[in-house]
């Protein structure tokens, strides 16, 4: 006897609930336009005054005059197919205080030192999330299934 795989579903969660989520996760991808192509770097964040910080092996060249960045953290359970996802996009502008570097520095672990060793500031104007789920049927936002 064969029993058929539990249908998954993506709820959308509320914006508070999707700031807690990226609050309670350090690392991610963050994502940019780079010669006409979205370059994905990984990253290591912390939010702080309902602003992200990162780390990033990513020129400083490359992101200065940056009208915007996207960054994304997830946490996947792939055997159980649970999980959830997070998106922030908004405005970003590199760290160049010395000291407020060298705090970053120490706080948060780097991927790459040297030259491909940033760390910027975003100021998301848009934070979306979702978690997987069981079940049957899609959901609009309110954990409920909706009507097809």
């Amino acid at each position: 006897m064969t029993t058929s795989p539990t249908p998954r579903r993506m709820v959308d969660v509320s914006g508070e609930e999707a700031w807690y989520l990226l609050g309670g996760a350090t690392q991610g991808r963050m994502m940019y336009e780079q010669r006409d192509v979205i370059a994905v770097r990984p990253a290591s964040h912390v939010l702080e005054y309902g602003r992200l910080v990162l780390r990033t092996p990513v020129p400083g060249a490359a992101l200065r005059g940056r009208v915007g960045v996207t960054y994304h953290c997830d946490h996947i359970h792939p055997h159980a197919g649970t999980g959830w996802a997070v998106t922030a996009t908004g405005p970003a502008e590199l760290i160049t205080d010395p000291d407020e570097a060298a705090h970053y520095r120490r706080t948060l672990p780097g991927w790459a030192h040297g030259p491909h060793d940033a760390l910027l500031r975003i100021h998301p104007q848009t934070v979306t999330a979702f978690r997987f789920a069981h079940g049957a049927g899609a959901t609009g936002g309110t954990g409920r299934p909706t009507a097809s």
